[in-house]
């Protein structure tokens, strides 16, 4: 287990560039299993996560050249779905959730699918039963054996059919994308997730010759095609780092500018963190955060306090609330930060009472959070990650507070951000890695 040692109260100053989005790289990596032809993507960040799932889809036979950094080759031509049951394949799809969405492209392809039950971050329930569910209204049989916990999903012909989904669930939308990509007719899927991720993947599906209306809304339509071919595709930047980038410029009183940005995608995030009384300038491509002494909460227009809640897009997606939560712990005001797609998210916040900050954890998805406003800086403490978000919140903690602060198992960080104390010491922060 690794651990980061911060050296907290440090000035941050200069430019940094996020990596490419993490959520969407796992849906296009899953999405080059439709085709035989080559497929090249660009901007993949070079993150455990990821470079997990390239290893599970290799055991499928996948063959993944390296060209640079970031840039990778996928050819799937020799894929075999009966690799699905192997020892390798099993182990390596268990502990990464975001393997279940290689499902939807091998029954599109194969007619067949196999996978254990997922891993992933201990965030609470993460229910699977809208994929499922998708893939039997386009006629797929789903088995699960509870004792094995392993799903098992075959079609001998997908048909398009009309569906509307229960939940706007992102993995479920792409899993189901991908599967109905080459069904037999048209597909129509009602309250589907519409954030950039999927957006991204339907351009890219398109691009393999796909057939698919409604880009960007919750009503997608998809003609089936035969054949999916090769093509190249770029991921966007991390809309998740960009916001944590943001946050950590305010809580530090630092000046940094967020490089390779493409505002358009982060739909209400930069309002956000304005209500929250951060100031930013923001152009097409970068974002400057101005060093401020202090930023004040707004209040409702009937005077009553901030609330920040996520929602699905384009509401605020819930992967920034544990950001957005420590960073009012210093902010002028008071804000209640409702967290409602998952339950366990907001656990983290005892250790932040512990370095001093003013918190009230109402129940298991919301809390309120009496900002000090930089008057009592927030003290150094040892800690110990438990999910990639709330990790990253602990680091940008760390680096406000008052003295050397330490962050146990790391590797969940790790998970989500690339060479992440690098990156930041590279700006002015001085973080130390203990392997």
């Amino acid at each position: 287990m690794s651990t980061f040692i911060i050296e907290g109260g440090q000035k941050l100053k200069g430019e940094i560039k996020p990596q490419g989005a993490k959520n969407e790289a796992l849906q296009i990596i899953c999405a080059v299993l439709l085709t035989e032809d080559p497929v090249v993507v660009k901007n993949i960040p070079e993150i455990s996560d990821v470079l997990h799932l390239i290893d599970t889809i290799n055991t499928l036979g996948v063959e993944t050249e390296r060209i640079e950094k970031g840039t990778y080759r996928f050819c799937a031509t020799k894929v075999d779905p009966n690799k699905m049951k192997t020892e390798e394949y099993l182990r390596l799809s268990s502990s990464l959730r975001g393997s279940v969405m290689i499902l939807g492209p091998m029954l599109a392809r194969f007619g067949y699918g196999f996978i254990p039950k997922p891993g992933g971050d201990k965030i609470g329930r993460r229910r699977l039963d809208t994929h499922f569910i998708g893939f039997q209204k386009l006629g797929a049989e789903f088995n699960y054996n509870s004792n094995e916990k392993v799903f098992e999903i075959a079609a001998k012909t997908l048909k398009g059919s009309y569906m509307l989904l229960d939940e706007a669930s992102v993995t479920g939308t792409a899993n189901i994308i991908m599967a109905a990509t080459m069904a037999k007719g048209t597909t129509t899927i009602y309250n589907a997730a519409c954030e950039p991720y999927i957006q991204q993947l339907c351009k890219m599906l398109v691009s393999m010759g796909a057939i698919i209306t409604g880009i960007g809304s919750n009503l997608l339509t998809i003609k089936g095609t035969t054949q999916m071919n090769g093509c190249e595709h770029t991921i966007a930047p991390d809309m998740i780092e960009i916001g944590s980038f943001i946050g950590l410029a305010a809580m530090t009183q630092s000046e940094l500018t967020i490089q390779g940005v493409n505002i358009d995608e982060l739909g209400i995030i930069p309002d956000q963190f304005k209500r929250l009384g951060i100031k930013m300038d923001v152009n097409s491509n970068s974002i400057f955060i101005p060093t401020q002494e202090s930023y004040e909460i707004e209040s409702f227009i009937d005077g009553s306090i901030m609330t920040i809640a996520d929602a699905p897009w384009p509401g605020l997606t819930p992967d920034l609330l544990s950001v957005f939560l420590v960073i009012a712990t210093q902010a002028k005001g008071s804000v209640l930060i409702h967290q409602k797609m998952f339950e366990s998210r907001l656990f983290f916040v005892d250790k932040l009472i512990d370095m001093g900050a003013q918190i009230i954890l109402c129940d298991p998805h919301r809390a309120t959070v009496i900002g000090q406003n930089h008057q009592h800086q927030l003290k150094a403490t040892t800690m110990v990650s438990p999910d990639i978000r709330a990790g990253v919140a602990l680091l940008i903690a760390a680096m406000s507070a008052k003295g050397t602060s330490k962050i146990h198992n790391i590797e969940q960080i790790d998970r989500g951000y690339e060479n992440i104390s690098q990156r930041l010491n590279q700006v002015g922060a001085k973080i130390q890695r203990v392997e």
